[in-house]
Parts: structure tokens; sequence; C-alpha cells
């Protein structure tokens, strides 16, 4: 056997054994965003059939003041269109086309898709967003299957995080972080969050321990290199996001 192959038999192994001990959570970035167009119905749904625990879409507040799935601050890059989408209605949003010829989606037709099947991880992208966010989901913590131990907002904005931790005390926070563990642990214990999600890059094991320690589950972001999963998933992290939910199924 091959050194290659004995490491992904170990990785299955122990990602087998996380899935049914410790609530170990494979997290689709953007969808399946490394097999189909980031942020799409499309991708989403695939991760969703791919077996992901959770799916993590990034959402921006558009001029007509609906929540839209997508990544960059512009559209330039993504689609046939140009300009940023905070500044764009929703009928124009509609009218794009992203590369694959999908269309850009709502935050309320991911919540219609995925139907609480698994954990929606719902990225914080723009400003302005928290509000809103939280408006939406209480309507369908009302009248859907959604619940809120099936949410988990994210941020690289504070303020956007600490806007919805003042609104809702039940929905879980996750904190992500480029640097300073430390003073990110601070701020996490502040909004009484459930995650730190940290660039994998990162993470060590004496860190990795500290975040734990102090009560966070850890969701690193993005691992896309077996060898780097496989390091990870033993040194103890609690989930992974990754661009390709299919190496590891």
């Amino acid at each position: 056997m091959s050194k290659k192959t004995l490491i992904k038999v170990l990785l299955l192994f122990i990602f087998t054994t996380l899935k049914s001990q410790d609530n170990f959570l494979l997290i689709g970035h953007r969808g399946a965003m490394g097999l189909l167009p980031e942020n799409t119905l499309s991708s989403i749904e695939l991760a969703i059939n791919l077996g992901c625990d959770a799916v993590e879409i990034d959402v921006f507040k558009c001029a007509s003041g609906e929540l839209v799935v997508f990544h960059d601050k512009k559209v330039n890059k993504l689609t046939n269109g140009y300009g940023r989408i905070e500044k764009m209605s929703l009928d124009e949003i509609k009218k794009l086309i992203v590369i694959g010829n999908e269309k850009i989606p709502t935050l309320t037709e991911v919540l219609d898709l995925i139907n609480g099947k698994i954990i929606l991880n719902i990225e914080l992208k723009g400003r302005n967003t928290a509000i809103p966010t939280h408006k939406l989901l209480n309507k369908y913590f009302l009248n859907s299957k959604w619940t809120p131990d099936k949410i988990l907002i994210s941020s690289f904005i504070q303020n956007e995080l600490t806007d919805f931790r003042m609104l809702d005390n039940n929905v879980r926070l996750g904190v992500l972080i480029e640097k300073n563990i430390e003073k990110s642990i601070k701020f996490s214990k502040k909004i009484n969050a459930f995650s730190i999600n940290p660039d994998y890059k990162l993470l060590n094991k004496k860190n990795l321990m500290l975040i734990k320690e102090n009560g966070f589950k850890v969701y690193p972001w993005t691992v896309n290199d077996m060898d780097k999963f496989y390091s990870l998933v033993e040194m103890g992290v609690d989930g992974i996001i990754t661009d390709f939910p299919n190496l590891v199924r």
C-alpha cells in the first residue's frame, strides 16, 4: 500500500470515528465551490448530496434591502455584470448570470432549499447584515423546520457579531480570524460565541488546545489538501471547511 493510500485510509477511519463520537462537522465552503460555482443553489445542493453536515455561505444586503448570497464586494469576477453588489437592487442582481449559467440566490431561497436538513453557516460578509438576517431567521424559526441550533452566524466584522448577539442569545456565533488568537478568544467570550473559525495555517496543537480550553469549537478554513485535512483531524479540530467535500466521502 502506498503512503498516499495509507494516509487516505487513516483519514477516512479517523473521520468516520469522529463523526460517530464527537459531532465532527464536514462543512462545504460556499456550497461545494471546488466542484460547482460558489454560493449558488446548485453548489449548495451538491454539498448536501455529498453528505456535508453543514454548508457555509456569504451574505450581503443589496440596495433594495434583501439579503443576497455572494462572496465578492463586486460582481465583476463571477458574473456577466459589473459594480458593487450592495449598490444594486435585487431586480438588477437577478438579471446577472453567474459563471456556469447560474443565478445569485437570496438567503430566503437558500433557507427554503436546505429546509433545516443540515446546518447553515451564514457569514455576514457585508455591513448592516446582522439585523435583517436576524429578522429573516426569526420568521423561519416560527414557520418552518429551521431551529436555532441549525444556524451558525459567522463574520470577520466584530460589530456585526455584536449586533446579532444583542438581538439574540440562542443562535450560535462563530468568530472568523486570520491572526491573533488570544484577542479573538477575548472577543469570543464577550459575545458568548460558540466557535472560533481560524485560517487553518494559524493552528498548532498549543493554540488549538488554548481555544478549546476556553470552551469554543474550532472550525478551520479552507482545507483542500488531504494531508493537511488528516493532520487537523488528528490534532482535534471539531470540523473542517473545505471546497471539496467529495475528497473525504
